[in-house]
């Protein structure tokens, strides 16, 4: 691919750009006319903290090519902290960690834009970084105009040691404008990814200024256990202690009270996905990767590249479930049902979940989430399913379903384990698809079966959906309108 994309950083700007973003008329309320679907990338944090360096991008940067994940859209390659030396030269500009990056951070920026990579760096609204390297506050046109010298395409943006300047949402605001105007001012495409922990509560104000901002505190690698350094509940959307170690649960709470505020160019950010790390169990990562594509959080992965299992990688390549994340109409899922169950897990938690949200071309997606102890059957009516009002006319349809989960959408563990090492190319992968050939949109338009997911039968308008979900599990379906007039069942 570095011939396609050539070693050009100003040439290649442009064709990143066209083949990371949907282009849009007019009448988009990008901020930037950025981030047309929600980011996809790789970021250094949750799998290496601090302790990454040259060799560590490098290495993972191949494997987002090799592996195919380039080309399903995973394309930014966040530097997450520690990327500077400890203190600014004498004129104030920052000064790349030369023991981390040898070769100096232009020469790996020009690599990984010639592997057909994003450069995504990292700062902080504050006096220094959360690791504590040098702080943008204050510095936003100094600092953005070094970032742009080396070619960075897209800037995570952290809230530590913020001197105070919180509290509300103006003040909040007016600190993250302040390095929206500097990007801007540098004329380089940046895409800007507000990291203030749902601070202020930036979906009500970070839209007209950012492409995504998070919504709570840090993510741990757990399901449902809760921790005294994540203190608000799963329902305290907003939270004046966001904290971090906070469960796929907890967010999922938090995210389920503000799934309206995403539109083209601003999302809700859950934070990192957790997929790879090993904490959680394969269905859990299936909740964690399906719920936070359906409610259009960027899929940024934090996972080490080079130890994947067959079942993870086969999670994070899943393209009807990535078709559900990169769907045109950027619609996110809202929670239509939430009820307690008894067979709770260790922590005390247990309830079982309906989401459900539209997409593109009438189609809709419905999750079922059994958060209990035990493997349940799962049936509701689509009248409680499309929120428990007769009236809903989509509540009335019929549906053909198709489980995005099926055994023929998803990659197969065998022939995953043989991309992983090495004895089949991921372009020959059954299961695979390159969303750079054939964008999602297009691959939508043409019902191409891998993004729809695998035909699971039809529901009758004013019928019923039932699946065995298991512990701590998920059935995803995409829901596409019945035509014909043939004999339908009206329980599944």
């Amino acid at each position: 691919m570095a011939s396609k994309f050539g070693s050009s950083t100003a040439v290649s700007s442009c064709l990143f750009l066209a083949l990371l973003l949907e282009t849009v008329g007019a009448a988009s309320l990008s901020y930037n006319g950025l981030a047309q679907t929600p980011q996809m990338g790789w970021d250094t944090y949750n799998a290496y903290a601090l302790a990454y360096n040259e060799s560590t991008i490098l290495t993972n940067a191949e494997r987002l090519v090799s592996l195919g994940f380039r080309d399903l859209g995973y394309r930014v390659v966040i530097f997450d902290d520690a990327m500077t030396e400890l203190n600014r030269s004498a004129n104030g500009t920052l000064i790349a960690n030369a023991a981390k990056f040898p070769s100096g951070l232009q020469s790996i920026a020009n690599q990984l834009h010639d592997y057909g990579l994003y450069f995504g760096v990292y700062s902080s609204a504050g006096k220094y970084t959360c690791g504590g390297y040098p702080g943008s506050l204050g510095y936003e046109t100094q600092d953005a105009a070094w970032w742009a010298s080396m070619g960075a395409d897209y800037l995570k943006y952290d809230n530590c040691y913020n001197e105070g300047l919180s509290g509300t949402p103006k003040l909040s605001q007016d600190r993250y404008a302040a390095m929206s105007n500097a990007l801007n001012s540098t004329g380089r495409d940046f895409v800007y990814s507000l990291c203030n922990w749902g601070d202020d509560k930036p979906w009500e104000w970070a839209s007209t200024i950012a492409n995504s901002a998070r919504i709570s505190g840090d993510i741990q690698d757990s399901f449902s256990m809760p921790t005294t350094s994540c203190p608000c509940g799963p329902d305290e959307y907003y939270c004046q202690l966001p904290g971090y170690g906070c469960s796929v649960m907890n967010i999922l709470g938090k995210a389920s009270s503000i799934r309206s505020k995403n539109q083209a160019g601003y999302y809700n950010d859950l934070d990192m996905l957790e997929v790879g790390n090993g904490g959680m169990s394969y269905d859990e990562y299936k909740v964690h990767f399906s719920m936070w594509a359906a409610i259009k959080s960027p899929l940024i992965m934090g996972n080490k590249l080079d130890q994947l299992s067959p079942e993870d990688y086969a999670i994070l390549t899943n393209p009807a479930v990535l078709a559900i994340s990169q769907d045109p109409s950027v619609s996110a899922v809202s929670r239509t049902v939430t009820q307690q169950v008894d067979d709770k897990d260790a922590w005390g938690f247990g309830e079982v979940q309906v989401w459900q949200g539209s997409l593109s071309n009438g189609d809709q997606v419905v999750a079922f989430l059994n958060a209990g102890n035990n493997s349940r059957t799962m049936s509701y009516s689509l009248v409680d399913v499309f929120g428990g009002l007769r009236t809903n006319t989509n509540a009335q349809k019929s549906w053909d379903l198709f489980d995005v989960w099926g055994n023929h959408t998803v990659m197969s563990t065998e022939v995953a384990a043989q991309v992983l090492n090495g004895t089949l190319a991921v372009g020959n992968a059954t299961g695979y698809y390159n969303a750079s050939e054939t964008t999602w949109a297009t691959g939508l338009n043409q019902s191409n079966p891998l993004l729809i997911g695998t035909p699971a039968g039809t529901v009758q308008g004013g019928g019923t959906l039932q699946a065995e979900v298991p512990r701590h599990g998920i059935q995803m379906w995409r829901l596409r309108q019945a035509g014909g007039s043939g004999k339908k069942r009206d329980e599944l």
